[in-house]
Formats: structure tokens, C-alpha cells, sequence
């Protein structure tokens, strides 16, 4: 059987495209192979421009961030510089006068030497995240910093002034120091009721008032007061907390000796439960002059009899308040004196007494204390020195028996006579340079020094 062979258009034989799709065919001369066609490319994806509000916010983060290492090494270098040493060479105390502003502060501190830039202390002061500057007076340390001064000044911390009352002072004695105090200001309104202070060391700031420091003395003097009358003995002869302040400011004028107070105490004590009169002489000074200060002499005989409210020679018991302001120790001795059967005591020429329980014991005392000062006025007599040889005067009247005798004999004789001898400060010290307390005193032999007294008995 015989097959007739198909003819085809073209003898080329046709040859597979490798390519995954169908290539188109086209007619190609005899001669010319058919080449493959390359596919197209992928589509390319489409690129998002980013919008305004990224772009923003990717350039603040980046100007942030620089920003912060500015500050950073800003900060650093400003703490360097509010830490440095100033230029203070030794301490100082600087006043900040009330409603100062932190730019003239820093102006102060500049012109005073503390800093040395103004710009650096307010900037530190106001946005440092301290408290706010106070007025005052400050005691800035050598080589402060401008932070040191800065902690100076916030915290408030102002340099403590101190003044002192002795114990003895009389209120207006006390007055007159505040008055005499150039850190304290304003007036004090009246004169404080005698005893109603408590002698001390009292501390306060400048610009404090005297007022307010009467007002903390007060205070004192009553939380004082009543802690010591809660424990007093019930010997004791008082019956307020006023009366032991009396016995106390007499106790505190007759000695000054702080091992002395219980055994004065007890004299006058056993001497009021004896109805005996106490006898003190600082009674008869407070009499004469009040508050206004010391006699500046010695006691004149007519003195001694004088009738005041307060003269205890006169009197019987307690005068009618205090003749100073008694300090702790004081009260303290009359809440609780000493056990003895002690009725007199004189100075035995060292700053101190000698006590007797008799009249007899006392006048022997006595004696010696005479001794004693005929010894300082002629160191050269045979017995100057030898005061135990001395025998009690013949005539009792002669050494009075006083409860209290700094100086016997001499100081109460007196009595403005011609040809009589001079008198001789009842008290080795007080109202004369050698007193330690500085008390004021008053010359009576000059009108105008005097006291308002309607008389002076016993003078020319």
C-alpha cells in the first residue's frame, strides 16, 4: 500500500521554542533560524512618596535628639561651673536685706566677694529646682561655690546671735541691755514685772524684736517656775510660787557663789520659820533705788532704820515682791536649802561667807571680817595678817546681828557726821568696777545721777 507524503509549506523543519510561552511565527526566509524573543520584565511595584506629617516628625525626633546631647554636655559644663570654689578668700557674714530679689542678691553676693557671676547664681537660683531665696544674715564659708551659697541662702539658715542676762539683773537692768543691743529692733512697751524673767543666754536671729526675747524670758521663767515649785521641800516656808521668786532674788543678791545658795537659802528659811526678820541688806538698796541700779556706796546707818516696803530690817517675812530676777540656781536653793541650823552669815574677805548658827558665833566672824579689812587698808600693822587672834567687840552693839554683813562696823556707822569716816561699799563688788555684772550704779553725792528719792537721810 503506498502512502502519499503530505506536502508541507515549507521543508525547514519546525523546531520547539524552550521558552515557557508560545512564540508567535512568523515567516522567516529559508535561510534565517528562528531566534527566541525574551519575556518581558516584572511589573515594577509602585513607590510610595512619604507624606509631609513623617517627614515632620522624623526630623523633629532627629533635632531632638540632638538637642539633648547639646543639653547634656551643656549641663555638664554648668554644673562644672556653679560647683567650681568662689572667690571668697576667708568666711564672711553677709546681710540680705528683706524683699530682695534674686537679681539684687546676686548683685550683693558679687559686690561682697562671695561670687564671682551674677548670670550663673540666677540662673542656678531660679530654674536650679531649689526654694526660694530668703532675706537674713548668712555666714558664707571661704571658697564657697555659687551652689553653696545658693544652699546658704535657700535653707535659711542665718547666723544665731546670743545675749547674756546674769543672774541678779533687776528687770529694768535687763530692759536697758536689750535697749543697748544694735542686732535687735523695735521697743519694748513697759518695764516687765521684777522677777518675772528668767536670767540666761538667749539666741536669736537679726531683725528678732526685744520684745520678743522679754516674751521668751518670760515663757522660760514660768516653765521654769512651776518644775521647781512641783518638787519643793514642804519645810520651806512659801506659800506661792511669787513668794519663793521673793526669797529667791534675796538669796540670788546676797551671793553670788553657786556652792553658797542652799546654805543662804536655809539662813533666811530658818529665820522665817523662827519669825525672826531676814535682815538682808539688798532689801534695803532695792528700797532706796528700786530697779534703777545699785547704791554706788556703802549703807548709812539711817538707812539701815529706814522704813520702806521693802527694807527687811523693818519688816517681818517676805517684802511685798521681788528685789531682782532670780535665775535657776536660786530657785532651785529655796525649793530645797540646806539642813542647818545656820542664822547669820558675813563675807569672810575671798568671795565668800561665814556662816553661825548664834549671835555669839556671828560677832566672832564678824570680828575676823574686820580684821580682815584693816589688814588690806594697813598691810603693815603687827596683826595684819593674823586674823584668828582677833577677839569679839566688848559691846554687843557694836556688831549688830544682822542676818547678812558684807562690811560691819565701818558701813553702818556713818551717818553723814562731820569727823565720821567714809563709808565702805556694803559688797566687795557690786556697783563698783570690779562688779561683774556691769550693774549701772548711782553716785548719791551728785544730784544728778541721783535717783528720784524724796530724801537722803544721813547726808549733809
Amino acid at each position: 500500500m503506498f502512502f502519499r507524503r503530505r506536502k508541507t509549506l515549507d521543508s525547514t523543519p519546525i523546531t520547539r521554542d524552550e521558552t515557557p510561552f508560545p512564540t508567535r511565527l512568523s515567516p522567516r526566509s529559508p535561510n534565517e533560524a528562528i531566534k527566541p524573543t525574551a519575556a518581558p520584565p516584572p511589573p515594577e511595584r509602585p513607590v510610595r512618596e512619604r507624606g509631609g506629617l513623617v517627614a515632620t516628625i522624623s526630623g523633629l525626633l532627629t533635632f531632638s535628639v540632638v538637642l539633648a546631647i547639646g543639653a547634656m554636655i551643656g549641663l555638664t559644663l554648668f554644673q562644672r561651673q556653679i560647683h567650681e570654689p568662689g572667690p571668697l578668700p576667708a568666711d564672711k557674714v553677709v546681710v540680705i536685706p528683706t524683699r530682695s530679689g534674686t537679681s539684687e542678691i546676686a548683685e550683693i553676693l558679687r559686690r561682697e566677694g562671695v561670687i564671682g557671676h551674677t548670670g550663673l547664681f540666677e540662673f542656678a537660683a531660679r530654674f536650679g529646682g531649689r526654694p526660694p531665696l530668703k532675706a537674713g544674715e548668712y555666714n558664707f564659708k571661704a571658697r564657697a561655690s555659687i551652689s553653696d551659697a545658693i544652699d546658704t541662702v535657700t535653707t535659711g539658715r542665718q547666723v544665731q546671735h546670743a545675749i547674756t542676762f546674769p543672774e541678779g539683773l533687776t528687770s529694768e537692768q535687763i530692759v536697758a541691755r536689750l535697749n543697748e543691743n544694735d542686732v535687735l529692733t523695735g521697743e519694748i512697751g513697759e518695764i516687765p514685772g521684777e522677777g518675772s524673767l528668767l536670767p540666761d543666754t538667749y539666741k536669736f536671729e537679726r531683725g528678732a524684736t526685744r520684745q520678743q526675747i522679754v516674751n521668751l524670758m518670760k515663757a522660760k521663767q514660768k516653765e521654769v517656775l512651776n518644775q521647781i515649785w512641783q518638787r519643793r521641800s514642804a519645810e520651806v516656808p512659801v506659800r506661792t510660787p511669787a513668794e519663793m521668786v521673793t526669797l529667791a532674788s534675796i538669796v540670788e543678791k546676797e551671793t553670788g557663789r553657786a556652792d553658797e545658795r542652799p546654805r543662804v537659802a536655809g539662813v533666811f528659811v530658818n529665820r522665817l520659820n523662827k519669825r525672826m526678820k531676814l535682815q538682808s541688806d539688798p532689801t534695803i538698796v532695792y528700797g532706796l533705788v528700786g530697779g534703777r541700779g545699785t547704791l554706788g556706796r556703802g549703807i548709812l546707818r539711817s538707812e539701815i532704820e529706814r522704813a520702806t516696803p521693802y527694807n527687811t530690817y523693818v519688816i517681818e517675812g517676805l517684802p511685798p515682791g521681788p528685789i531682782a530676777n532670780p535665775g535657776r540656781a536660786a530657785l532651785e536653793a529655796v525649793a530645797n536649802p540646806s539642813r542647818t541650823k545656820d542664822l547669820y552669815f558675813v563675807a569672810d574677805g575671798t568671795g565668800g561667807h561665814t556662816f553661825a548658827d548664834s549671835l555669839e558665833g556671828h560677832q566672832r566672824n564678824v570680828a575676823k571680817w574686820r580684821a580682815v579689812e584693816r589688814a588690806r587698808q594697813n598691810p603693815a600693822a603687827p596683826d595684819a595678817g593674823n586674823v584668828d587672834k582677833v577677839e569679839p567687840p566688848a559691846d554687843p552693839n557694836a556688831a549688830p546681828g544682822r542676818a547678812s554683813a558684807y562690811a560691819p562696823g565701818t558701813n553702818v556707822a556713818f551717818d553723814g557726821q562731820p569727823g565720821s569716816p567714809r563709808p565702805k561699799a556694803f559688797d566687795a563688788s557690786e556697783g563698783t568696777k570690779l562688779d561683774p555684772l556691769k550693774n549701772k550704779t548711782y553716785d548719791l553725792n551728785s544730784a544728778k545721777s541721783v535717783p528720784v528719792l524724796k530724801e537722803l537721810p544721813g547726808r549733809p
